[in-house]
């Protein structure tokens, strides 16, 4: 493995990440006919030991799908960042992200109002009908005070109705709104290239790194930190 790349290093919190996938293929080794002799030459904490002390020069290997990973991630967590300098869009794109919330709360009000108001006229006219027409069976007024409160209890059930589909319709149309939908795909985006970081890290630099150090040794795996005659099974040329 020839590593011409500047060391890449990696941040904290993908030195981790970087720890996990060494260890999965070193704990997969019996499994991988170019790591076969893992433990033999070298154990596996002696690889582990000194793939972390050459993690710059390993990550370097996929240093191409690292910066991009790190770029899509940052812009997914900082979007004001990424999206720079405003132009001329921008009192826009204010505007609209105000409007959007004044017109969800409209519907909101009015779906509450709408039915509670037509139901209260409905039990107040329905109410005097009643009494009237117990006071009275014959006075027509309490016949038209009845009609008038069962038209606005019908005005209630169809105000309920509008006003479920409306928010449900408004509900819809802000969990699918273009911030929403941008959001999302950044967010496939960043999976990619962590994915694409990974496997490029472990076919171009963990795997080939631990290869060629079972065979080698090479002078930048960072075993001159154990001494080049020291590790069990250690031959001379």
């Amino acid at each position: 493995m020839h590593m011409n790349s500047l060391p890449q290093h990696l941040r904290s919190e993908d030195r981790r990440e970087f720890e996990r996938l060494l260890d999965e293929v070193l704990r997969s080794a019996p499994h991988r006919p170019e790591l076969a002799a893992v433990g033999q030459r070298l154990s596996r904490a002696q690889l582990r030991a000194m793939a972390i002390d050459a993690s710059a020069l390993i990550a370097a290997a996929a240093a191409v799908e690292y910066q991009r990973y790190v770029r899509v991630r940052d812009e997914l967590r900082h979007p004001e960042q990424g999206s720079g300098a405003a132009g001329p869009a921008e009192p826009n794109a204010v505007a609209t992200d105000l409007a959007a919330p004044h017109g969800a709360g409209a519907v909101a009000v009015v779906a509450v109002l709408a039915p509670l108001l037509s139901a209260t006229a409905a039990a107040i006219f329905l109410l005097i009908g009643y009494i009237l027409r117990t006071l009275d069976p014959g006075q027509s007024f309490a016949g038209t005070m009845l009609t008038a409160g069962w038209v606005f209890g019908a005005l209630t059930v169809a105000a309920l109705l509008v006003a479920a589909v409306g928010l449900l319709v408004t509900a819809l149309r802000n969990g699918a709104s273009p911030e929403s939908r941008a959001r999302d795909a950044a967010a496939e985006e960043v999976v990619r290239a962590r994915t694409d970081w990974e496997d490029a890290l472990l076919e171009r630099g963990i795997v080939p790194f631990l290869q060629e150090a079972l065979t080698d040794r090479p002078h930048y795996t960072g075993s001159e930190h154990a001494g080049p005659d020291h590790g069990p099974g250690h031959q001379p040329d």
